[in-house]
Order: C-alpha cells, then sequence, then structure tokens
C-alpha cells in the first residue's frame, strides 16, 4: 500500500514524462526533429530498422496525440489527484496494448522502450492507497488552496 502523497508524487511524475516525451508530438515541425532525434538514436543503438515516411494522415494522428497528451499532463501537473492516476493507468494500459500489438506487427524496436515505461507507471498507479492515509485530492505544491491558479 502507498499513501495518497507518495501516489500523487507518481501521478506527478508521470505527467512531467508524459509531457517531456510528447510535447515534441504536437506540432508538424516539432515532430520532424523528434523523428531525427529517434533516427538518431535508432543509429547509436545500432538498430537497423527505419522508421515509417509520415505522410499527412499520420502526422495528423501524430499531432493530435501530442496535442492531447499535452493539456492530460498539464492538468495532472497543476491539480494531481488519485482519480486521475487511475484514469491515467487506464490509459496506459491501453497505450501498452496498441505499442505491443504494433511491435508484433513489426514497428520499430523504440517502441519497447516507450512499452516498458508506459507498463511501468501503469502498474504504479495501480497500486492500493492506504485508507488510513487516503485523501481525496491533495494541493499541489504550487498552490496553498489546491485550486490552480489561473
Amino acid at each position: 500500500m502507498i499513501g495518497t502523497p507518495a501516489y500523487l508524487h507518481i501521478v506527478r511524475a508521470s505527467a512531467w514524462y508524459d509531457l517531456v516525451v510528447t510535447i515534441g508530438f504536437a506540432t508538424p515541425w516539432t515532430f520532424l526533429v523528434i523523428l531525427s532525434g529517434l533516427e538518431a538514436l535508432s543509429r547509436l543503438l545500432g538498430i537497423t530498422a527505419g522508421f515509417p515516411t509520415f505522410e499527412p494522415a499520420h502526422m495528423l494522428m501524430v499531432n493530435l496525440l501530442g496535442s492531447i497528451v499535452t493539456i492530460w499532463s498539464i492538468l495532472r501537473l497543476r491539480d494531481p489527484q488519485v482519480q486521475y492516476g487511475r484514469y491515467d493507468a487506464a490509459g496506459r494500459f491501453l497505450f501498452s496494448t496498441w505499442q505491443l500489438y504494433a511491435l508484433v506487427h513489426g514497428a520499430h524496436p523504440i517502441v519497447w522502450g516507450f512499452l516498458v515505461i508506459e507498463v511501468a507507471f501503469g502498474i504504479a498507479q495501480v497500486l492500493p492507497i492506504d485508507a488510513g492515509r487516503r485523501a481525496k485530492h491533495v494541493p499541489s505544491p504550487q498552490t496553498e488552496s489546491g485550486c490552480p491558479t489561473a
């Protein structure tokens, strides 16, 4: 069992991870920079598989993913809640399922790294919370009232 404050640290950590990793997916221009970085990392790791050419429809899906995950990350950073952690865990297990599906069907091996992190944060966010130390919401360190600032 984990106490609520420790659990909310996990929620915040997962939000920071998501923000750092996906904000670059939010625009076509930044995604091309991210893609170049992933290609360089692949070469550095000796992975010979290449990335596909991204057509406009693919780019749209990437940008939608980057946009929604960025917004979801900011929400969890500004107002972390147990409920958000539980929803995030469900989302991570869905993402993990589709990442595994893609890997089985020949996706780039670098997806394994993302899959491991998704599963780890998913498991961490389904941990039971100690009922004696449970609170529905703990104020973010950024505010005293617990309400997000504008």
